[in-house]
């Protein structure tokens, strides 16, 4: 960059020299005035270097005022030496011609310029690397309470079940609930490593596994129905999307002889998982946790900038998740 700045500085000169080169000079003169011409060429370069090196690598401050003014100085300097050695060589012609003067004025700008510039695109990246950074650990911080969120009840519940199960003598019933109900925790366990996103036919896997130990808790009285398109099977939504919606709809609502539930999920031609489910909501749902929905809201707002969409109407609560190619 020196190199081609130093040509466009002295461009003038280039065009003097080649004039002056095809004049009548001696060949000692005209030898005196090529190496001048080349001191010239390499001065400019390396006070392009210096006043680069010193605006990109060593000054980090944002105001463009104290930068101009170390750039300032190191012009003046620069050019106090220029003048001493043209005066030492008898090459003073052109030492105090405003043609140098303005020269030195526009080195000292552009590279004060290419500098201040320079600073204002790092720190613009780096903030986008903390944005980025933090909207990670942010997602991080929301999966590893999604995790959390999986409350001892649960966990109780489930022995629970086991124990019935293994008091009826349902053997075969027994180990296929414990092998659904290790894959569950299985994937829960592995998600919380994950902040990104993941395939619907996974998050299905997982449901399927997990509505098994739900529908042996509840005996029948929590149903799940699947009406996926299988062309929308590969299409991404957030990890551990469908875990915080199940755990709303269980949380929130009477699930008895009386009141059976039914859980529908299927797509949309909007390109959109849509979880419904009837209203049968308890008297007393119990202290919320505070990073069901909203928690999945965010993620998805981070992940995929769309907003997932809640109705409640008719008797029906209904989620809709938006799915990505």
């Amino acid at each position: 960059m020196s190199l081609f700045l130093a040509v466009i500085m002295i461009y003038p000169n280039i065009v003097n020299f080649t004039w002056h080169s095809t004049g009548s000079e001696t060949d000692s003169e005209h030898i005196s005035y090529t190496l001048f011409f080349l001191f010239r060429y390499l001065f400019f370069c390396v006070l392009i270097w210096i006043l680069l090196t010193v605006n990109i690598q060593k000054l980090k401050t944002l105001s463009f005022g104290k930068r101009l003014i170390n750039s300032l100085w190191i012009t003046l300097i620069g050019y106090a030496m220029y003048v001493l050695f043209s005066l030492a060589v008898s090459k003073h012609v052109d030492c105090f011609t405003g043609m140098l003067l303005f020269q030195f004025v526009i080195t000292c700008l552009l590279c004060t310029f290419i500098g201040y510039f320079f600073i204002m695109y790092t720190e613009s990246n780096e903030k986008e690397k903390r944005i980025e950074r933090l909207k990670a650990e942010n997602l991080q911080s929301m999966c590893n309470a999604l995790v959390n969120q999986i409350n001892p009840h649960f966990f109780f519940n489930s022995l629970n079940s086991v124990s019935a199960l293994v008091r009826e003598g349902e053997k075969e019933k027994t180990l296929e609930y414990i092998n659904k109900l290790s894959g569950v925790f299985r994937y829960i366990l592995h998600s919380s490593n994950r902040i990104g996103l993941t395939s619907l036919n996974e998050e299905l896997s997982f449901v399927e596994a997990f509505r098994y130990t739900l529908e042996v808790r509840y005996e029948s009285k929590l149903k799940f129905h699947f009406h996926i398109d299988d062309k929308k099977r590969d299409m991404k939504l957030p990890v551990l999307s469908l875990l915080p919606v199940i755990e709303n709809i269980v949380k929130h609502n009477v699930i008895d002889s009386y009141n059976p539930m039914e859980v529908t999920l299927s797509t949309s031609v909007h390109d959109e998982l849509v979880i419904v489910n009837p209203i049968h909501e308890k008297l007393d749902a119990g202290e919320s946790s505070g990073v069901g929905l909203e928690n999945l809201s965010k993620r998805f707002e981070l992940l995929t900038g769309k907003n997932i969409k809640v109705e409640n109407e008719k008797g029906l609560f209904t989620v809709y998740l938006p799915l990505l190619n």
